[in-house]
Parts: C-alpha cells; structure tokens; sequence
C-alpha cells in the first residue's frame, strides 16, 4: 500500500508522519483493495487544524473523511475511525449484495404456494 502524507501550511514531523501511517496501515483490515492513502493536514486555519484522508481502492472506489479540532494527533485518529467506519459499511454491502441472489431463489418457488 503507498502511503503519502502532504502539509499545507504546517510542517510534517517525523512523529506526525509515523503515527498518521500507523494509523492508516489498518486500513486494509477492513477494506483488502486499498492500494494508496493520501493524509492531507491544513494548518491553516488560525490554531485549528484539518485533517483529509483519501483512500483509493481497487475499481476506482475513493473514500474521503474530513475532521478538523485542535490538536493534529486526535484529529488524525477521529478521521482514521470515521474512514474505518465507511470501509466496514461498503465491505458489509459488497457481502450482502453477492448473496441476496441465492436467496431470493431459495425463497421464491417456496413462496408461490400450493396450486
């Protein structure tokens, strides 16, 4: 998985850029077709923060979170959940989806009834 990280008004430590891709290296836990995750940091707001995560997966599947707060390290955790949160939701209904076909054809000459 390529990792990149980009500051926008705002210098990128080595601490910085070691927790925000430990963070993002779970990623792939929840969603296996993650190939490339941008972290963009904007301090330019005056004191406050933002945080963008883009994740690009397979099929052109692109996921954005976007937190902004005062302190960089909780911003980028709260991001890094929310994105976690969205790739669970879509692995969830890649699952569901590839199985309601099954289904509905066990179901429906069961629901046709007696002639």
């Amino acid at each position: 998985m390529l990792f990149t990280i980009t500051g926008k008004h705002i210098e990128i430590t080595d601490a910085l850029r070691a927790h925000a891709q430990e963070k993002c290296e779970k990623l792939p836990r929840y969603y296996n077709s993650i190939n490339h995750v941008e972290v963009i940091i904007d301090g330019s707001e005056g004191g406050k923060t933002s945080i963008e995560i883009i994740a690009h997966a397979e099929h052109s599947n692109d996921f954005v979170v976007k937190e902004g707060g005062e302190d960089t390290y909780a911003c980028i955790d709260v991001a890094v959940h929310k994105l976690e949160r969205q790739l669970r939701r879509k692995k969830e209904k890649q699952r569901n989806n590839k199985h309601i076909g099954a289904a509905e054809l066990e179901t429906g000459p069961a629901e046709a009834g007696p002639d």
